[in-house]
């Protein structure tokens, strides 16, 4: 998987209007359709590895767990839909939390496991990559790995 800085990700997902030049270089809208894949009642969970990360995101609320915090921390977000995806952005421990979780086939790597969503995470300085589901779109493959 090629990975992308999140504020790349984050950037493409926020462009809901995107403006293409047409014949004899005239500007027009392009498409002007939100993402709808996630309902806004669905709780959405995710996973990453190297390192170890996940958590699930429920309303404006969401847990981001690790090996040394396995109970997590709860933080606000901002929920935005863009064209291909979802964009979640709030504080963890006072740096800048941004996820962006798209459709697409995703695999962890430690797992045989098939996911529906991408999720590109930058937090703490760090960009990882993920994987995600929700209880509408399993994954696909062993409940326990």
């Amino acid at each position: 998987m090629r990975k992308m800085p999140a504020a790349i990700v984050l950037l493409a997902l926020a462009a809901c209007q995107p403006r293409v030049e047409g014949e004899g270089g005239k500007v027009m809208d392009g498409p002007t359709d939100v993402y709808a894949g996630i309902g806004d009642a669905e709780v959405i969970r995710f996973t990453g590895t190297e390192p170890f990360w996940g958590g699930e995101v429920s309303g404006a609320t969401l847990r981001y767990t690790t090996p040394e915090d396995m109970d997590g921390q709860a933080i606000a977000v901002e929920r935005f839909a863009g064209n291909n995806g979802l964009g979640f952005s709030g504080q963890l421990d006072g740096q800048p939390f941004r996820m962006a979780v798209t459709p697409g086939t995703c695999g962890d790597d430690m797992s045989d496991r098939t996911y529906p969503f991408v999720v590109t995470l930058q937090v703490r300085g760090e960009d990882r990559q993920g994987c995600a589901w929700t209880d509408a779109q399993p994954f696909e493959g062993d409940a326990a790995p």
